[in-house]
């Protein structure tokens, strides 16, 4: 029976049975790094990684001339077959580690069905990461991708798995409903990548889906997991699904809060938050907007108020149906929309080269022990600023609570947020052409 869960859903048990995933062996250990001291390799371009030549024209195309931090410190370890775990900034590239990893080492002229399975945790992801496998290896034109998740019928699926992807993306969900069924096998499966996986490993549901699709797949594979931020206890979970791992940790927490973001908070009534939402959009220069608010039912109710005094908005949140929330995502990647209210299912993971602005119009609330309000923030906040770029995040502070989720987030990243100053020049936080 197919999953209809949102596939966002509920806290997972460090007390699930994990006797059937990959245990490192009593000689194995994980081996840590921070940034800069992993590779030898002083990487000036992305051909010092001896890539493919199709790999480098796509890369050329795509306008990325040198390698970030994470890539230059994992691209080498994962292009050596290492099981990987890879916790770096929001906006470094991480998606880049494993997409150019898997292109590269999979067959270009006759690869296997299913060689690669990369799980995410929201269809938007996943329809994100699927179109940047095409991208990237546009000219392997031999290697096909493609995605699957709740929503779609599971015949159509079934038709496009008849054409035997090499790399397979979706949620955990679909995929297992998919395997259930027999309509996808992993018997030939060579790489199993998990992004953004504190937030998968950290739900029940979730994590008992990807432990039994975990528990078919081959024992010979490269594993990799990618977040911006990994508990401990999470840390210790994805472990147990790798053998002779490698953690890759770009910057320590205290540094996890991204370079190029100014920060600012604003003391307001509830009652006075959309006046100065209003006024904010009116005379702050922007590219795009993300706004996030805490609950769908206030989000559709915000967005409805500012396409009522003319903004540019759309929404996505989890009452959308796929086809709509996919849609709107293309129409707000492509810039047909500059304003965006989003819950935080926006929150994590999907890359929006041309947002510069942010604005927590509702602050962050505690979830689980694990997944807390202080990380949601971090991810909320960084889908500013991607690749280097400059932005501006502003926090509505309207109650205690949310004036506590202030206190706590510069607590936890050593960082002052000061009030929003009555002026900001623009060059502080748009880059200019």
């Amino acid at each position: 029976m197919e999953h209809n869960q949102d596939e966002d859903l509920n806290p997972y048990s460090e007390d699930e049975d994990q006797n059937e995933t990959k245990k490192k062996t009593d000689g194995d250990q994980t081996k840590t790094t921070t940034g800069g001291t992993l590779s030898n390799l002083h990487s000036t371009g992305f051909k010092d990684f001896l890539l493919k030549a199709e790999l480098i024209r796509a890369i050329s195309e795509a306008g990325f001339e040198h390698p970030s931090e994470v890539q230059v410190n994992a691209i080498p370890r994962a292009l050596e077959g290492k099981d990987i775990i890879c916790q770096a900034k929001s906006g470094m590239g991480k998606t880049a580690v494993f997409v150019l990893a898997i292109l590269q080492s999979i067959d270009s002229k006759k690869p296997d069905p299913v060689s690669a399975l990369v799980l995410v945790h929201t269809k938007e992801l996943a329809y994100q990461i699927h179109r940047e496998f095409e991208r990237l290896g546009k000219y392997l034109v031999s290697v096909k991708s493609q995605v699957f998740y709740g929503g779609i019928s599971v015949e159509k699926d079934r038709e496009r798995l008849t054409e035997d992807p090499a790399i397979v993306v979706g949620t955990p969900a679909r995929i297992l409903d998919l395997y259930r069924r027999k309509y996808l096998k992993f018997d030939k499966l060579r790489f199993f990548v998990l992004d953004e996986c504190d937030k998968m490993l950290d739900q029940k549901e979730m994590g008992r889906d990807i432990t039994e699709i975990f528990t078919k797949t081959p024992i010979d594979k490269q594993v990799m997991m990618l977040s911006a931020t990994f508990s401990k206890e999470v840390r210790k979970l994805a472990s147990k699904f790798m053998q002779d791992s490698e953690e890759i940790l770009i910057d320590d927490e205290a540094k996890l809060v991204l370079e190029g973001i100014l920060q600012y908070y604003v003391n307001v009534r509830e009652d006075q938050k959309n006046k100065k939402l209003s006024d904010l959009l009116d005379n702050l220069l922007f590219n795009q907007v993300i706004i996030f608010v805490s609950k769908v039912e206030r989000a559709i109710e915000l967005n409805k108020i500012l396409r009522e005094c003319n903004f540019p908005s759309l929404t996505i949140h989890s009452g959308l149906n796929v086809e709509d929330r996919i849609e709107r995502y293309k129409q707000f990647k492509e810039g047909i929309g500059r304003i965006l209210v989003s819950t935080d299912l926006f929150a994590r993971g999907v890359d929006m080269e041309k947002v510069n602005i942010v604005i927590n119009y509702d602050m962050p609330k505690p979830l689980t022990d694990k997944q807390d309000e202080i990380d949601t923030y971090l991810h909320r906040v960084g889908r500013t600023a991607r690749f280097g770029t400059k932005g501006l995040a502003i926090s509505f502070v309207s109650s205690p609570d949310e004036l506590e989720t202030l206190k706590k987030v510069q607590e936890r990243f050593v960082l002052k947020i000061s009030e929003l100053p009555d002026t900001i020049e623009t060059d502080q936080y748009m880059n200019q052409s």
